[in-house]
């Protein structure tokens, strides 16, 4: 395979949460890119469970003071750094006091899920694309992975279409098991908008966006699809086959198959 520049947009990251399906693979998979000689970036949420001082992070001023203005108010964005020495990765954290700051990751601390979890999901996206374009490096793919992320792909096909860093670029998502059950309020179209990406190219969803919604609009969105666990969203996975997007069933041994389904997004695009 050609060598990729391939951007890493991951709900969970471990060791700086507890090991999970999501979290392992959240730092596994660019790992073994990046062991293969395919230039990566690495970015997560900087959730509020996250040892700073054990995990050696630290702000990148450069990167940080942009404002995101989500349901008309100013969210400021801040960058962090660390990196995984076991794994050699270097991860960027996306944070902010109001969505993240001491905040738990999907449930507060009595398991609640947060109402605004939508609009963390949104000020996530925007703010890993709004510093991607900072760092003025060029993905030529984007890997989603979680519903945290699942907002990317409708970004970088709409609002960001047109900007140099994303305007080639492919998107894939991967796709896993449920794990939230409240929906994210009526009003989440709306809060989405920015630029191209307008609340009437999401007449054909629900009124009200919930896990299953999100992950459609992702799918939607990408140019390819991927079943990361044995136990993915049977509704999303037919869904993507009856989208008939490009779909990469589980794969224990991923890193050969992974790089050939990345190759075969832009040898789809030559024929």
């Amino acid at each position: 395979m050609a060598k990729k520049k391939i951007l890493f947009i991951n709900q969970e990251i471990t060791p700086y949460v507890p090991d999970n399906a999501l979290s392992l693979m959240g730092k596994n998979l660019p790992k073994v890119m990046q062991e293969r000689s395919h230039e990566i970036r690495t970015f997560m949420p900087k959730w509020g469970n996250i040892n700073e001082r054990r995990g050696q992070l630290h702000e990148v001023i450069r990167l940080s003071g942009m404002n995101l203005i989500i349901n008309d108010t100013d969210h400021p964005l801040i960058i962090k750094v660390a990196s995984i020495q076991s794994a050699r990765v270097q991860v960027y954290f996306i944070d902010n006091d109001d969505y993240f700051g001491k905040r738990l990751i999907e449930r507060d601390e009595q398991g609640v899920e947060y109402d605004d979890n939508g609009e963390r999901a949104i000020f996530f996206a925007r703010g890993v694309l709004e510093t991607v374009k900072k760092l003025r490096w060029v993905p030529d793919i984007i890997h989603c992975q979680g519903w945290m992320a699942g907002v990317v792909p409708f970004y970088v096909k709409t609002a960001y279409r047109d900007e140099p860093s994303f305007a080639e670029t492919k998107v894939v998502t991967s796709l896993y098991n449920k794990s939230i059950e409240k929906d994210f309020g009526s009003d989440f179209k709306q809060f989405m908008e920015f630029r191209d990406a307008k609340p009437e190219l999401l007449t054909d969803y629900k009124d009200t966006f919930d896990f299953d919604e999100l992950g459609k609009l992702a799918i939607d969105y990408s140019d390819g699809v991927i079943q990361a666990v044995p136990d993915a969203s049977k509704v999303l996975c037919d869904y993507a086959a009856a989208k008939n997007k490009p779909l990469l069933g589980y794969q224990e041994d991923f890193g050969d198959a992974y790089e050939a389904f990345y190759e075969s997004l832009y040898a789809d695009e030559a024929k």
